[in-house]
């Protein structure tokens, strides 16, 4: 917290109502807080037909409440709400918010698109002639609702803006406001400015976006620019030959930079050039014209043809092509599993693989049967490590479940996929690759050599 402040934030005080005397204002003090952010309205739709407001008493409700804050010590970040619309409207009347504002003492003057529907061009007009006619600071608060947020708050700092208002992530109201995990890296890298005091804290940007996603219980966006899983997946055959050239051939920046990392997608469309990027990465080089690697697309094909999709699963991909290639036996021979639950609540998991045979008891029957085959499988493949998963389940064609499981622990992340016409077939399947996976994985990062055929040791 050592370059962090915490805000309160609150709204001007309420009409005729004396400014010592406003609840809402008062408890911006009790908070006892060194920042206050007060928006006020700027755009005269608002005050006539929002507040039922004349100029004068929207002015007067944002000198007292600033000046107020002020004299008791509290430092103010003025937000202009609908500063856009106002401007556009009336702007000699947005101006005089914001010079009143300004007279009251507070430390920055935020410009508001609070309802999203700006473009850049005006953003850019209007955010420069503000800073030609205030000295105070210049900040700016976008809403994404024309999709413009990152580029409005991008444009607004290129004109001359110097404070930034967002959310990680994007999450918030309606479509959401401007994503400061896309807007830190722009201005650091693309506008050159310097906005942390270590350009290495960049490099756990990604972590940042993902424990907030963990925190709000929302599903990472895969797409997300910088941070995303496929921000930097490569998939046409084409892409991944270029960037085992040179990597700024198809990337914008270096993805460490951020703190994600490269990857090459397998699919039906991927070229040759895909599988050998990937087993190059676990120490494998193959010709891309070796039979075998002909061998491994085709099978991949297949298999999506009859519903996988290996560029939400790369492992199992992977896990094909070390098979064809003979580094990796088919190893496990039998599987089954029995799942008892009853209606009282309880559920009973029994796995056995290879002989091996694991039980667990869970409220819940897939976790049951997870904690099972993972009893099974630590023993089998000498694992100790908590890995976390999360599972996607998708009833597709043919009344087919596509069970996609993402494993990670604090170093690695990684995705298997099966399908079955029984659900609990599928998660096995899919749990099962996971977790060999990670096994060829350790030994990968390990240094230990490959051999050909490497089988798990029982």
């Amino acid at each position: 917290m050592r370059n962090s402040r915490i805000a309160a934030f609150g709204s001007t005080r309420r009409k005729d109502v004396p400014v010592s005397q406003d609840k809402s204002v008062e408890a911006i003090i009790k908070a006892d807080v060194d920042t206050a952010v007060i928006f006020g309205k700027s755009w005269t739709l608002h005050v006539f037909e929002v507040l039922r407001a004349s100029k004068e008493e929207n002015l007067d409700m944002i000198y007292d409440t600033i000046d107020y804050l002020k004299r008791h010590g509290i430092e103010v970040i003025f937000d202009a709400e609908h500063f856009f619309q106002g401007f556009k409207e009336d702007p000699e009347y947005a101006m005089s918010v914001l010079k009143v504002a300004e007279e009251a003492g507070a430390r920055v003057l935020v410009l508001a698109d609070t309802n999203g529907g700006m473009m850049p061009w005006d953003v850019y007009d209007i955010v420069k002639h503000v800073i030609r006619n205030v000295k105070t600071v210049v900040g700016v608060h976008m809403h994404n609702d024309s999709g413009c947020a990152v580029a409005n708050t991008l444009i607004a700092v290129y004109a001359g803006a110097r404070h930034v208002q967002g959310t990680i992530n994007g999450i918030g109201e309606r479509t959401g406001n401007a994503d400061l995990i896309q807007i830190i890296p722009s201005i650091r890298y693309k506008l050159g400015l310097h906005i942390l005091k270590n350009d290495d804290n960049l490099k756990r940007l990604r972590e940042l976006s993902q424990l907030v996603y963990r925190i709000t219980g929302i599903s990472p966006n895969p797409y997300q620019p910088y941070v995303g899983e496929f921000a930097f997946a490569h998939k046409a055959g084409v892409h991944v030959d270029a960037v085992l050239k040179n990597p700024r051939a198809y990337e914008h920046i270096d993805p460490g930079l951020v703190g994600n990392t490269r990857k090459f997608i397998v699919s039906e469309l991927s070229g040759a050039a895909n599988i050998v990027a990937l087993l190059k990465e676990f120490g494998i080089e193959v010709d891309k014209r070796d039979e075998r690697i002909k061998r491994i697309i085709t099978r991949i094909k297949d298999l999506e043809k009859q519903g996988y999709t290996f560029d939400k699963a790369s492992a199992s991909a992977l896990l094909i092509a070390l098979k064809e290639l003979g580094y990796k036996s088919d190893g496990i021979n039998k599987i089954s599993w029995t799942i008892f639950s009853s209606s009282a609540g309880t559920s009973i998991g029994i796995a056995d693989v290879d002989n091996v045979v694991g039980k667990a008891i869970d409220v819940d029957p897939v976790r049951a049967l997870v904690s099972a085959l993972f009893d099974v499988l630590k023993r089998i493949y000498a694992i100790d490590d908590e890995l976390k998963m999360n599972m996607e389940i998708m009833l597709i064609q043919d009344k087919m479940f596509r069970v996609t499981i993402n494993f990670s622990n604090s170093l690695y992340t990684w995705s298997t996929q099966a399908l079955s016409l029984n659900i609990f077939d599928a998660i096995a399947k899919a749990f099962i690759d996971g977790i060999e996976y990670y096994s060829v994985l350790k030994t990968i990062k390990h240094g230990r050599q490959w051999s050909g055929g490497a089988d798990h040791e029982k």
